[in-house]
């Protein structure tokens, strides 16, 4: 990681990224495993009409995000490690915490959910990996994740200049396949795809059903933000999210819209997954599914050391300053977040165990991926609605501005709120789950500091986080909440 430590120790400057870098790790971020599902998810959930709205609503709910974390870079500058910071800027210490603990669960289970993706991809040519959730695909895997640590161990220049070039030779693959699939295009099957399908409910219910898989190629918005201390410019961060959100959503909409000139919707809601593959064999021939194959891999591999390195620092900053423990916040000669990244690598080896116990380890793990994603994005967008109110950090500036800012800002509160009624209210309760008993951390840290550990609010923030949590393990026990 550079010398990451200078700032608090006098230490080596630590190592800049360009906007390039910075947007290889939003681009980096965003496209990995879901880019390649996006087929048979969008098949099974609508047509061609349904997709194009969900596409428009989910493009301008995410480009409001964007520019969310755009206008954070620049209005509050010495914020760092922007996911966590915002939280706690604007609400105080447990939300902070709530914010850092959720982004780095949730890239834990995307971390997850990548190697199940690997591993169901390798069985289409070896059935002893099935659909990524059987005792080899999990040995394989495990594998995989410690050799990723070592890797990222060896500092985080170094990797980030790596998940670049991956990007690079991820995107050649899914071009192609766009290419291809228009160059194919059939205008009768497309038609037939275009409008509503009975069986898939209304056109309001079908956009619905997209959600949580739009959310989920879109998670990595943020990167350029998490690695704000590391760019060269400070403007360049919020430059670099918007350019790596615009090519990934024209990239994904190509994806989709192309998919539905090949092949009737319903073959492909029955395309086993990576689905494009599928596809693409379907078009070219056998060799098409290879070639697919082989992008899946590269591309999920760079997306697992993006978020590898982003789980990292988020646990690590708050440990920095006082939110988690401080074991959390050592590093190793590198300047690399070594106890960060054991836990979390630790953390993804335990769901990929668990991924031998759910009956759909593939669509579980990004389903709940999304979920815990949603927390740090709503408090991050509710911090950009109450400076952009209060004026902080607009000083000089016309009151326009801030009433265009907290518009845009609203927007995003407003889509994030609406992704936690698509989630579901299964997903919800497990993130409860998962946030109640890390709260020890917490608790943990405040105590290490002589610090005061809930103020009335939290007390009462905590309260529902446990009720939340009580409710989602009756629910597991009982089936109610199926795995």
């Amino acid at each position: 990681m550079g010398a990451a430590r200078a700032a608090d120790s006098g230490g080596s400057a630590p190592a800049r990224m360009s906007l390039p870098t910075l947007t290889a790790m939003v681009v980096g971020g965003m496209v990995g495993a879901g880019v390649f599902s996006l087929p048979a998810r969008f098949g099974v959930a609508t047509g061609v009409l349904g997709s194009l709205v969900a596409w428009a609503i989910a493009g301008a709910g995410m480009l409001m995000l964007a520019f969310v974390f755009q206008n954070l870079a620049v209005r509050r500058p010495r914020l760092d490690s922007g996911v966590f910071v915002y939280a706690k800027a604007g609400f105080g210490d447990y939300a902070g915490f709530s914010s850092a603990i959720g982004f780095w669960a949730s890239a834990v289970a995307g971390n997850a959910f990548y190697w199940v993706f690997i591993t169901a991809t390798l069985g289409f040519f070896l059935d002893g990996f099935g659909d990524g959730d059987t005792v080899l695909a999990v040995a394989v895997s495990s594998v995989g994740v410690w050799l990723f640590h070592i890797l990222v161990a060896r500092g985080v220049r170094d990797a980030a200049i790596i998940n670049r070039i991956v990007t690079i030779f991820k995107i050649l693959p899914i071009i192609a396949f766009v290419v291809v699939l228009l160059i194919s295009f059939d205008a009768g099957i497309f038609r037939e795809n275009l409008f509503a399908y009975d069986d898939l409910g209304g056109l309001g219910e079908q956009i619905t059903n997209t959600m949580v898989i739009t959310t989920f190629v879109f998670i990595g918005i943020e990167g350029a933000s998490v690695y704000s201390r590391y760019a060269k410019r400070r403007e360049d961060v919020g430059r670099a999210t918007v350019l790596g959100f615009g090519s990934v959503l024209s990239i994904f909409a190509l994806v989709t819209l192309s998919s539905y000139a090949v092949m009737p919707r319903a073959q492909i809601a029955g395309t086993r997954q990576p689905s494009m593959a599928g596809l693409f064999a379907s078009v070219v021939g056998p060799w098409g599914a290879t070639f697919i194959s082989v992008g899946v891999v590269v591309s999920v591999l760079g997306a697992y050391l993006a978020w590898t390195l982003m789980a990292a620092e988020v646990i690590y900053h708050p440990a920095r300053s006082r939110d988690l423990p401080r074991v959390l916040g050592r590093e190793n000669a590198h300047g690399t977040p070594i106890a960060a990244l054991v836990v979390t690598s630790l953390a993804a080896q335990t769901l990929l165990v668990v991924t031998l116990f759910v009956s759909d380890a593939l669509n579980f793990m990004l389903d709940l991926c999304t979920s815990l994603a949603l927390i740090p994005y709503l408090l991050a967008a509710a911090y950009a609605v109450k400076i952009a109110v209060t004026g902080e950090g607009y000083e000089g500036e016309q009151k326009a501005v801030r009433r265009r800012h907290a518009v845009v800002a609203g927007l995003a509160v407003g889509y994030t709120s609406f992704l936690f009624v698509a989630a579901g209210l299964k997903f919800l309760l497990l993130s409860t789950v998962i946030l109640a008993p890390l709260t020890v951390l917490y608790v943990r840290a405040r105590r290490e500091h002589g610090q005061r550990v809930f103020t009335r609010a939290e007390s009462v923030a905590f309260a529902v986080v446990v009720v939340g949590a009580v409710v989602g393990v009756v629910g597991l026990a009982t089936g109610r909440i199926p795995l």
